[in-house]
């Protein structure tokens, strides 16, 4: 039993993270590591930066291997569900102006609606994130918000964009609309660019160059998919401590083995004798003592990869993901086992093995 535990802590642990990260991966390849973001860099203390250019999106796509662009500005406005809402409460909401083909760039997807073209850009139109809209109460578009002292119609409402998460909480409105009724100085907050996969690099090192030639220190490039890989990597070094006391676990079963096979080696003495006695060699006694050792560890640890591969089947249906249990993590569980069932019979076998003829049958 403590072998199985030891193993099927093991496998489960292993086999529960690994189907985590095989959705992760799954969503790094679907959603694209090509994603930069440029912001205003926070000041050093020497004076305010100097705000983003308002060509940056052209500026950016002058770089070799961009394949688009999109910038956004975050308005200082709030977004109610109608006139009469306090003002005060905001719900943490943010009104963005945005290009038409930010959309494409960061890979989002309408939910319900549609998205800005060029009719509605000028109108006082909004698309929703997701969670502003549930915040809003809005579950489908034709509603009316209330923005900045007017009504605005919701064209449409977004699905999560796991890679640009603050577009989650804002209710976007097109840029022209953005000029001309809400006072927006024409400098982006956000700049969002997609570039060929072999060129993220290289343009990441250009971008901020490229929209501040005199003070590229002021703007910070990053890369949202990074969030993702540190959420791998941090997932990882969970997964290697709870490794870490299934091994632990694994020791103490080992350790169990070593205490039933001496109290075996006592219990059995006059077998042993008798053995001896018609004829079995030490080596014999060895053998056999060592091999019911290590069937007894390699039984635990069959018993323990079963169960943990059923453990990790049941956390990964119950969350969702595509249950992976590595198989090198049951061939070496398995080959642990033996080892540790042949450590830990041992020294019992030696003893069997030692123990007189006479003195065993006068026990």
């Amino acid at each position: 039993m403590g072998i199985a535990i030891g193993i099927a802590a093991m496998v489960a642990v292993v086999g529960s993270s690994a189907s985590s990260r095989a959705l992760l991966d799954e969503q790094l390849a679907s959603l694209g590591t090509n994603l930069l973001t440029a912001t205003v860099a926070e000041a050093n203390g020497v004076g305010e930066q100097p705000p983003l250019p308002a060509d940056a999106a052209a500026r950016v796509e002058r770089i070799p291997g961009v394949v688009g662009s999109a910038a956004t500005a975050d308005l200082p406005l709030g977004v109610y569900r109608n006139a009469l809402v306090d003002p005060n409460r905001s719900g943490g909401l943010t009104v963005t102006a945005t290009d038409p083909d930010l959309l494409d760039v960061v890979g989002a997807t309408v939910r319900a609606g549609r998205w800005f073209n060029a009719a509605t850009a000028t109108l006082p139109t909004t698309v929703l994130g997701s969670t502003a809209a549930d915040r809003l109460g809005v579950r489908e578009p034709g509603v009316e918000v209330w923005i900045d002292g007017q009504s605005s119609t919701v064209i449409g409402v977004l699905d999560p964009v796991p890679l640009a998460p603050e577009l989650d909480l804002a209710a976007l409105v097109g840029i022209p609309v953005a000029l001309d009724e809400y006072a927006h100085p024409g400098n982006p907050t956000r700049l969002y660019e997609r570039s060929a996969d072999d060129a993220v690099l290289a343009v990441r090192d250009l971008m901020a160059p490229s929209l501040q030639p005199a003070s590229p220190g002021s703007v910070a490039v990053s890369r949202p998919s990074d969030a993702l890989a540190a959420t791998n990597a941090v997932d990882q070094a969970f997964t290697g401590l709870l490794l870490a006391l299934g091994s632990i676990a694994l020791i103490v079963g080992g350790i169990g083995v070593a205490n039933t096979m001496i109290i075996s080696v006592l219990e059995r003495r006059r077998e042993i004798g008798l053995r001896r006695a018609i004829g079995a060699t030490r080596r014999h006694i060895w053998v056999q003592f060592l091999t019911e050792a290590v069937l007894l560890s390699v039984l635990g640890g069959v018993a323990g990869a079963a169960i943990g591969s059923g453990v990790t089947a049941i956390i990964a249906t119950a969350n969702g993901w595509t249950p992976v249990v590595p198989l090198w993590v049951l061939v070496g569980g398995l080959a642990a086992t033996t080892a540790i069932g042949a450590i830990a019979g041992l020294y019992p076998a030696v003893r069997a093995a030692r123990t007189a003829p006479s003195v065993a049958l006068s026990a």
